[in-house]
């Protein structure tokens, strides 16, 4: 076999591992949504039960077949200890947001992290920001207002906790993102990262549902109420597949294409995400986009693909200089 020929089915596979690691991925949210409208389970129950399924998932794995992930130093685990209790805010912002509005908008609005994630960049990392993160930043912005319909008055009065909580979930995934990013530097696995967050997460959010005197929207008020699900096969299952799919297969295989293609080219793809989750939102629970929001979704991952290749042209022009 010659080299053009193997470096032809390396991106074969690239691109399909990158597509299925994105069809997966999109299903997170229509998972969530199952849940919360066919068994009414609270969002920071839900978010607690997937943290600690991905954890029971991942611990006993790496625990037999690669242990020395496990081991990290105090200074690392008070570092992850943070980077839990931010997963613990991105996961109960990204459920409640599903609940609120609905699989394809709670995505699209997520996305909107890549205009936070800029923005902070520049603020706390002292990253440059050029004219292509400026226009990315303002298209992500006004996509936003367009699939939330901020700019229409009634909506704030309809769906003012919504809009926000969907807002707040892109800032807090742009903050998650960015201690991914930090944590990656610090030369943490990103096997041994996803454990402890997930795992710190989980006592976070369970945390969450049982603040004494404060009542958070999408908790309970008695410790009985973990089992909402009672004995309900179908409930359990969903929990089980939401972490074991969209949680553990889709990360893996985001990895696992990261082995064949740059990662600009496979977090380009992943842009692909909220189209699934679009689509599968519309033929499961029959959501639909109106035309503003479509234009809105389209601005948005117009904003993400502009700064995944300003980012790109950065890297191999620094590498240039190197």
């Amino acid at each position: 076999m010659n080299v053009e020929s193997t470096d032809e089915t390396d991106l074969t596979r690239g691109y399909v591992t990158a597509l299925l690691s994105a069809a997966i991925l999109s299903t997170t949210a229509i998972f969530i949504r199952y849940l919360t409208l066919n068994f009414d389970l609270p969002a920071l129950v839900l978010a607690f039960w997937r943290a600690v399924f991905v954890a029971l998932t991942l611990l006993p794995i790496l625990a037999i077949r690669r242990r020395d992930l496990l081991r990290t130093t105090s200074k690392h685990r008070e570092y992850l200890l943070l980077f839990g209790f931010i997963l613990s805010i991105f996961n109960a912002l990204w459920t409640l947001s599903v609940a609120m509005n609905g699989a394809a908008i709670s995505t699209v609005l997520a996305y909107s992290s890549a205009a936070f994630t800029a923005l902070l960049g520049r603020w706390l990392l002292q990253e440059r920001l050029g004219w292509g993160k400026i226009l990315a930043v303002f298209l992500c912005i006004t996509g936003c207002v367009l699939v939330a319909e901020a700019y229409d008055a009634n909506a704030w009065q309809s769906n003012t906790p919504g809009i926000l909580t969907g807002i707040l979930s892109g800032l807090a995934y742009a903050v998650y993102s960015l201690m991914g990013r930090s944590a990656s530097q610090r030369g943490l696995n990103p096997w041994t990262t996803l454990c402890y967050t997930f795992s710190f997460a989980a006592v976070f959010l369970f945390a969450y549902n049982l603040i004494p005197g404060i009542e958070l929207p999408g908790t309970i008020s008695r410790i009985e109420d973990f089992f909402w699900l009672q004995d309900s096969l179908a409930g359990w299952g969903a929990l089980l597949l939401l972490a074991a799919g969209p949680t553990l297969s889709g990360y893996g295989l985001y990895n696992v294409s990261l082995s064949y293609l740059p990662s600009s080219t496979v977090n380009l793809i992943l842009t692909l995400e909220p189209a699934f989750t679009a689509t599968l939102a519309y033929i499961l629970f029959g959501e639909r986009l109106n035309k503003i929001q479509i234009t809105g979704s389209l601005l948005i991952i117009s904003g993400v693909v502009i700064l995944r290749i300003f980012e790109n042209r950065f890297v191999n022009r620094r590498l240039r200089v190197m």
